[in-house]
């Protein structure tokens, strides 16, 4: 992955943030498309990495890993209620450390790109 496609993934990231409880998170939802995940049930199997990471780390799962629920507009028009899950950036780090495969391009020099487009963003 480039640096400049790291920088616009970057970018469009910190343009998802939400606020719950005060708190700077992410949808779930939202990361999955953003990520290329082409499944919800893919992504959510990373999700819960992620949360096995975060107890390991000794960290509160419900703190960073809000369940929600959100109304979403089906193809028909109609609407309905659908599950989500919120992401700190802690969880967010947590997933991104977790080691899938298939997280920004798959590689260790895209880690090391993303992390330092990271800091130069700050």
């Amino acid at each position: 992955m480039k640096t400049e496609e790291i920088k616009d993934l970057f970018k469009k990231f910190e343009g998802i943030v939400c606020e719950y409880n005060e708190v700077e998170c992410w949808s779930a939802r939202e990361l999955q498309l953003l990520l290329g995940y082409a499944k919800w049930d893919k992504f959510s199997n990373v999700i819960n990495k992620a949360k096995e990471a975060c107890t390991n780390a000794g960290e509160t799962i419900d703190n960073h890993f809000p369940q929600v629920e959100k109304l979403v507009t089906i193809g028909s028009g109609a609407e309905r209620i659908i599950s989500d899950v919120l992401l700190t950036r802690y969880a967010c780090k947590s997933w991104y450390l977790s080691g899938t495969t298939s997280c920004w391009g798959g590689c260790e020099e895209s880690r090391a790109q993303a992390e330092i487009g990271r800091e130069e963003n700050k």
